[in-house]
């Protein structure tokens, strides 16, 4: 990538980190939340709460997606980050809705990776503008294949999973 402006390219979806594909934040705010879940104040936000004092723990949790991904153009891997917008894209769903899928099929973040394995791209990166994240973003993502099929599509049929369980 050259300076700060966002490069669009071809690539080819290497590998998918499986482990670590979502994080909390409050429903509110969307501030990162502690992924604690022992603590009972770890799906409260702090902030939300304290200023919104008379009604406190109005404030919930949802799970945003944050995927690490490797991908390759014709001359480069690189490793990249899709938050959640451009995960959707990718999963054909909300992150909450799939850490509940991935509960009930305990493999079913693995398959989704291997689903997404070889997937022709066009993506947008851009560099962060957190001076101590690591990796490029994904801002925008368009599947090249005509029979592109988000991965919860394919999950569903293989668990053979009815839509809303």
């Amino acid at each position: 990538m050259e300076g700060d402006k966002p490069t669009t390219l071809m690539c080819t979806v290497v590998a998918v980190d499986h482990t670590n594909f979502c994080y909390r934040v409050c429903s509110v705010c969307e501030r990162t939340l502690p992924d604690n879940i022992n603590n009972t104040t770890s799906s409260i936000c702090k902030y939300c709460n304290f200023n919104n004092a008379f009604n406190r723990g109005s404030s919930s949790s949802k799970r945003l997606f944050r995927v690490l991904m490797s991908i390759a153009s014709e001359t480069k891997v690189f490793v990249v980050i899709c938050f959640d917008r451009v995960a959707r894209v990718l999963f054909g769903c909300s992150a909450d809705e799939f850490f509940d899928f991935a509960k009930l099929h305990p493999l079913s973040a693995v398959t989704a990776g291997k689903i997404l394995e070889g997937e022709m791209l066009r993506v947008t990166l851009s560099k962060p503008k957190n001076g101590n994240a690591q990796h490029l973003r994904v801002v925008s993502v368009v599947p090249l294949r005509s029979g592109f099929r988000p991965a919860i599509e394919t999950l569903r049929e293989l668990y053979g999973a009815r839509v809303g369980t």
